[in-house]
């Protein structure tokens, strides 16, 4: 069991490094092992955050995170992703469940028609200073709460409001995003909720699959990133629609059996 979910961390690790979304192969792979969906979350971010240090390592040793400008909003992504860890049982979960497969098919649509998604850097729409202030604040406080897509959502940040090109964007996605799942496993580490061992076992190969992908992004640029972030973007959306217990899914539901 081990190993296989060793394997799937390999390919998260990768995955994750170029567009996010590991999750959507870890966490069910967790609940098959046998894991309630509190200790495969709460184990999934330790794989999460060693494949997010793995490929911010590997991009800054390149020289393409500004860190002057980074640390600013890593440390905002941090807080309030355990602001949102913390906040999580006051929040109605139903309404992240209807909102985020939108956003997320809203953003495959993005990503794969937009013209700005290119390798190089384009006009910024604010400041370091605003940003710092909006876009790690909401979307680490939402990756506390919920997690699916946060990825993306820095990437789409980072794109549309700084200007970063596809790759300079996908270093600080990485860094950012770190932060914010390292925020909220140390609050679910100290809930107990963590399985160590099998969580280290795949954090060592989602390390190694994030190595592989981060060098292969700095490598093909937009020709693997884009591609990558509409198909990992539009799974996400499918998974989330396709659990039960999702709003969408229950309201069409009722609506067939109206029909018929």
């Amino acid at each position: 069991m081990i190993a296989a979910l060793a394997a799937v961390s390999f390919l998260a690790g990768f995955v994750d490094s170029i567009a996010g979304g590991g999750g959507l192969l870890t966490v069910p792979a967790l609940l098959l092992a046998g894991l309630d969906p509190a200790q495969a979350i709460a184990t999934n971010k330790v794989q999460g955050s060693v494949a997010a240090a793995s490929a911010t390592y590997t991009f800054g040793r390149k020289g393409l995170i500004d860190w002057r400008r980074a640390w600013g909003f890593t440390l905002v992504a941090f807080s309030s992703s355990i602001a949102g860890a913390l906040c999580v049982q006051f929040l109605p979960r139903a309404v992240l469940e209807v909102l985020i497969p939108v956003l997320l098919i809203a953003m495959a649509v993005y990503f794969a028609l937009s013209r700005k998604m290119k390798d190089e850097d384009a006009h910024a729409r604010m400041t370091a200073l605003a940003f710092g202030l909006t876009a790690p604040v909401a979307i680490g406080f939402y990756d506390g709460i919920f997690g699916p897509g946060a990825g993306s959502f820095y990437m789409l940040a980072f794109v549309t409001l700084l200007g970063y090109g596809v790759v300079k964007a996908t270093a600080h996605t990485k860094l950012v995003n770190f932060a914010s799942n390292f925020g909220s496993l140390l609050l679910y580490a100290s809930t107990g909720a963590v399985v160590w061992p099998v969580g280290l076992a795949m954090a060592g190969a989602s390390f190694l699959g994030a190595q592989a992908g981060s060098r292969l992004a700095m490598h093909l640029g937009s020709r693997i990133i884009r591609p990558l972030l509409v198909l990992v973007s539009g799974l996400m959306a499918l998974r989330l629609l396709l659990d039960p217990s999702n709003p969408w899914r229950q309201a069409l539901q009722k609506a067939a059996l109206a029909l018929f």
